[in-house]
């Protein structure tokens, strides 16, 4: 977030016990601002092409330095992963602070605004609910086909040329639960603690683990420090945003009740130790039960996934998200004041 001249120096204020130079009022705008601007920039426009988007620029080096990377053996392949993680994540942060240095010379308003425009390039709510609006309209026009194609181009990793109906509305769901924390809490939380660089560091983070955290052999040693790292990073994202969920049910009229039961019971059902909390929770809040063929089923009993739940859970994504700038906007204060 935009440091105040004169205080870049030495970080944000909570990390030494201090107390900002500026005025209350102004110090409040300057924090919570460009976290409320990225989000309506975000879903105003969407993202940019890749050739200007931070995340895309990640990705291109992530695989130019994986070209390099040992091919024998675990322990030659892990080093370089881990390697790999840390000077991405030091680059990242690197180039955060530069930024934010470079911003506090310019007015204000033009200040907030590019800020904005950066963290914007950390989130994903317009593009998940995009993607996920294409996947309902296909199945609505039972063009199962097109659903099938469209659930493996946009939100998952998984082979979908053979599921059925329920299935491919079960994966969107999912998807869009398990990316409203990697995809947009994770980053305004990580912005709320760590600035432009925290929210930077993050993405590059979860870019590493999507493109290498899989058990495959090309993959399985090289990808073992991203996903280690990107679990450790959404430990409490995950868990956050499946509180969300919950609260978010309740006001939108969906099953908080079940939502908050069905969490708690099946959360560690999956492999991972994160994806588990919001998939949950959002099969509860929707009656749903979720499952992935051969790896787990969330909400067991529970109704089959319709067209119909994908638009329920964009709207709790949003409920989600909008529940989140009011846990951040105080968190922000707290911290940085």
């Amino acid at each position: 977030m935009l440091w105040p001249a004169g205080l870049l120096a030495d970080g944000p204020a909570w990390l030494h016990g201090q107390q900002t130079l500026l005025p209350p009022s102004l110090s409040i705008a300057s924090l919570a601002i460009p976290l409320l601007l990225a989000l309506v920039l975000d879903l105003a426009v969407g993202d940019p092409p890749n050739r200007y988007h931070p995340v895309a620029w990640m990705g291109s080096g992530i695989a130019a330095a994986c070209r390099h990377a040992p091919k024998l053996g675990r322990w030659a392949p892990f080093a370089f992963g881990a390697g790999l993680m840390a000077a991405g994540v030091i680059l990242t942060v690197a180039a955060g602070l530069a930024v934010e240095r470079a911003l506090t010379h310019l007015p204000l308003l033009l200040g907030w605004l590019l800020e904005a425009w950066l963290l914007k390039t950390t989130l994903a709510a317009r593009g998940l609910a995009r993607a996920a609006g294409q996947i309902r309209k296909a199945l609505e026009a039972s063009d199962l086909p097109l659903a099938r194609r469209l659930t493996g181009w946009h939100l998952v990793s998984r082979d979908t040329s053979q599921l059925g109906e329920a299935h491919v509305a079960a994966a969107a769901v999912e998807s869009v639960a398990e990316n409203t924390s990697d995809g947009i809490i994770a980053p305004l939380l990580y912005y709320a603690i760590g600035g432009l660089p925290g929210a930077l560091a993050y993405r590059f983070v979860n870019t590493a683990d999507a493109m290498l955290g899989y058990r495959d052999p090309a993959r399985e040693w090289l990808g073992k420090a991203p996903a280690r790292l990107d679990d450790l990073a959404n430990l409490l994202p995950s868990r956050l945003t499946a509180a969300l969920i919950v609260l978010a049910s309740l006001l939108l009229g969906e099953n908080a009740r079940q939502a908050w039961r069905v969490w708690r019971r099946d959360a560690g059902k999956t492999a991972s130790p994160n994806a588990g909390h919001p998939m949950s929770a959002m099969a509860g809040a929707l009656g749903l039960e979720l499952e992935k063929i051969g790896h787990y089923r969330l909400g067991v009993g529970q109704s089959q996934p319709k067209a119909e739940h994908i638009g329920r859970a964009v709207r709790l994504m949003y409920a989600t998200t909008a529940l989140a700038v009011g846990v951040m906007a105080p968190l922000i204060i707290a911290l940085w004041r």
